[in-house]
């Protein structure tokens, strides 16, 4: 009858209407308009006052407030609270209570007033007190009450309806069906408009009480907000932090692509080779131990293991002319920048002024500088171990990105521009402005008494005093832009570094000689400027560029044409190759070294002038006893260091290595899936730059493997981050 439950069968008609018809808002304006409620626990809302409490019916049907209060007031009077409209609900008693609940039913003067066990909660003097003022409700409208009081029920009801488990036992008036259809039909004439009749709080109503509700409960809910706020805030964190790693590992990527770029070469480990080496288990120990014996560790079965494994995972490439086509016809969409390199070293070739110690100059090659400090260095006892250590740094000057747009996103530039022509160098320090002493020592900056106080200096004694030798007045520790750009470098061909030796008693230990001095008759050469300087921007982590000299690709176009028709690169060609090597034997084994050896005068670390014996191109020795080690001996290494040394002085213009900077980590898949179709047993058609097609079958192709630097370097994060999950959820 309430409407607060659902009949399971027949039917209820409301007004002549039945109530299958009835959505939610139905049902809310009739029980707010037609129905009062009385319950046993009362229900008051604890942080309204009494008026408050029996308005707030007005408020839902939206009666305007100076009504609310006067009706509230007019029933609060009526059944005997007049002058307690202020007091709460928790200040007043039990019976009190309940005539608050039956004044709140009555407010909007229902047609049909329900009370569930009024009395319950009541003792005797009070419950008759409460029964009296409902025995005179009822003398307006219908009141049904249910209650388990029969003498209750007996003295005040006008009709007893017994029920035991649902069912109806007995009816003190039973149900006329003529009489009542009769009465409800007369009833039904006069029916209510329902656009009248509103069951709805307002949202600032709603606010209002809902602020109140809060601020009477204002402990408990600044607990609950603490709390709340405790967990929004993790939830909140955890997804900023989740947000703030991927975001970072995404950009990461990308910026780690430039220092990382996809790299093809000649000679080059086998990364996946490697890794998964190193992921296994090494069984270093080969001692089977039996008690009462001296038992052996095979050392011999361990060093032929590892040998085995050092040579599986060093690769050789086959690259040809067709491979490096394919290469360069990749989408231009996949990369920012491409490079190729052909393996020339160019600080033979460049030659700058260097003075010992300001007073006189001369103009030497780039090489023999560094070779001049080793020199000095190692004449002194202090010094000696640190003329090993600066060749870590030989490679001063090196071919930038062939790409103006690329370099310009990682770098701003300090002073000047970008390099571009073939006769233009330019200048990268690091993010603290910085370039190292040692490039700039053997780009000719210092000058020899300037570098080498440099050590004087960093050399302490036990009292912390730099060396005797140290002098305060040749400290230079910052370059002006204006003097970093100031100098000028030269290039000159071979014909005129390298004369063939002639000397019949020399020349077949050293068939070329080489002039670390510029000669008179040379001319005026290539002349290279430096034309600007670059800092990586500061957002930039990894960039393409590390601290350093850079000339461009027209400079190593220009190199390999200067240097592919000179003498002793057309020697090299035709296998002679004694004029690239000597061998000189100690005991008990073969020293190679490759190169051209020639006499450098220089001034030691007291004045005095002396000379020693140095060798072009040492940079390469090392390669040959790495190389010599992996691919079979001596001989296979003196070969292959043979191929480098043409590749040195510009004789092979076919490209020997490939760095590829993709656009952005997802399209670094992209690359790698172009590199792959190489490696796939299709025949390979594709378009070359000059606008040529060109087929390459598979029996034409061997398979060119690439080192994904990157790619392997995210793998392992991943298998961290799976390995770490894994054991988390074990």
């Amino acid at each position: 009858v309430g409407g607060l439950d659902k009949y399971t069968n027949g039917d209820l008609f409301i007004n002549g209407r039945s109530t299958k018809d009835f959505n939610d808002r139905d049902w809310d304006k009739y029980r707010n308009h037609r129905i009062g409620f009385i319950f046993q626990s009362y229900n008051l809302i604890p942080h309204q006052t009494i008026l408050g409490n029996v308005e707030l019916a007005l408020t839902i049907a939206g009666i305007s407030k100076k009504e609310r209060y006067e009706r509230a007031k007019e029933v609060l009077d009526k059944v005997g609270l007049k002058g307690l409209y202020k007091k709460m609900p928790n200040q007043l008693s039990g019976g009190q209570c309940q005539r608050v609940a039956i004044a709140r039913a009555l407010v909007n003067d229902p047609e049909i007033l329900l009370a569930d066990e009024p009395t319950g909660a009541l003792d005797t003097v009070t419950s008759k007190q409460i029964m009296d003022l409902i025995k005179e409700v009822s003398l307006n409208r219908l009141v049904i009450m249910v209650t388990h009081n029969p003498d209750l029920a007996n003295e005040y009801s006008t009709r007893i309806v017994n029920l035991l488990d649902g069912e109806i036992i007995s009816d003190s008036n039973p149900f006329d069906t003529d009489s009542e259809i009769s009465e409800s039909n007369e009833l039904n004439k006069i029916k209510p408009d329902p656009k009248t009749e509103k069951a709805k709080m307002s949202v600032p109503t709603a606010t209002r009480l809902s602020a109140q509700n809060l601020y009477s409960k204002r402990k408990r809910t600044g607990l609950v907000a603490f709390a709340g706020s405790i967990g929004i805030i993790g939830v909140s964190l955890v997804l900023a932090i989740s947000a703030g790693i991927r975001g970072y590992i995404k950009s990461m990527q990308d910026d780690m692509l430039s220092g990382y770029p996809l790299e093809i070469a000649e000679t080059t480990y086998d990364m996946s080779s490697l890794m998964e080496n190193a992921s296994k288990r090494e069984l270093m120990d080969k001692l089977q131990i039996r008690d009462g014996y001296i038992n052996v560790n095979s050392v011999i079965e361990y060093l032929l293991e590892r040998e085995s494994a050092v040579s599986s995972i060093m690769i050789t490439n086959e690259i040809d002319q067709n491979y490096i086509d394919y290469v360069k016809a990749m989408p231009k969409g996949y990369y920012s920048a491409m490079t190729f390199s052909y393996g020339i070293d160019p600080t033979n070739n460049i030659y700058t002024t260097f003075s010992v110690d300001g007073s006189s100059s001369d103009v030497r090659s780039l090489s023999s500088i560094l070779q001049n400090y080793k020199a000095v260095l190692e004449d002194s006892e202090s010094y000696n171990s640190l003329s090993s250590y600066i060749t870590m740094f030989e490679k001063s000057i090196a071919q930038a990105p062939n790409s103006t747009d690329y370099i310009l996103s990682q770098y701003d530039i300090l002073e000047g521009k970008i390099a571009k022509e073939a006769n233009e160098i330019m200048i990268v320090v690091s993010d603290d402005t910085e370039l190292t002493d040692i490039v700039l020592g053997e780009l000719g900056y210092y000058t020899q008494n300037e570098f080498t106080n440099i050590a004087y200096h960093a050399k302490k004694d036990d009292e912390g005093n730099p060396d005797p030798l140290y002098d305060s007045a040749l400290d230079k520790r910052q370059f002006s832009y204006e003097e970093l750009m100031n100098k000028t470098f030269t290039f000159y061909s071979n014909d005129l570094i390298y004369n063939k030796n002639t000397n019949e008693f020399t020349k077949n230990i050293n068939p070329y000689t080489y002039n670390y001095l510029k000669g008179d008759t040379w001319g005026d050469g290539f002349e290279l400027k430096v034309v600007g300087i670059l800092k990586p921007k500061e957002t930039i982590r990894y960039g393409c560029l590390s601290s350093g000299f850079y000339y461009t690709q027209a400079f190593t176009d220009y190199f390999l044409s200067e240097g592919e028709n000179t003498e002793i690169v057309e020697n090299a060609k035709n296998n002679d190759m004694s004029a690239y090597t000597s061998m000189t034997s100690t005991v008990g084994s073969t020293t190679t070294y490759i190169g051209i050896t020639y006499e450098m005068a220089y001034i030691d670390y007291l004045g005095e002038p002396k000379t020693t014996t140095a060798l072009v191109g040492q940079s390469q020795n090392a390669y040959a006893s790495i190389i010599s080690s992996f691919m079979g001996g001596a001989a296979s290494g003196i070969n292959n260091i043979y191929s480098l040394s043409i590749r040195h002085l510009g004789g092979n213009s076919l490209a020997n290595g490939v760095h590829i900077y993709p656009t952005n980590f997802d399209s670094k898949d992209h690359v790698t899936d172009y590199l792959d179709i190489w490696n796939s047993d299709e025949d390979i058609t594709f378009t070359k730059e000059d606008g040529s097609t060109i087929k390459v079958l598979k029996s034409e192709r061997t398979e060119i493997k690439y080192t994904d630097t990157i790619g392997l370097i995210i793998s392992m994060i991943n298998t961290i981050t799976n390995l770490t999950y894994y054991n988390y959820e074990k």
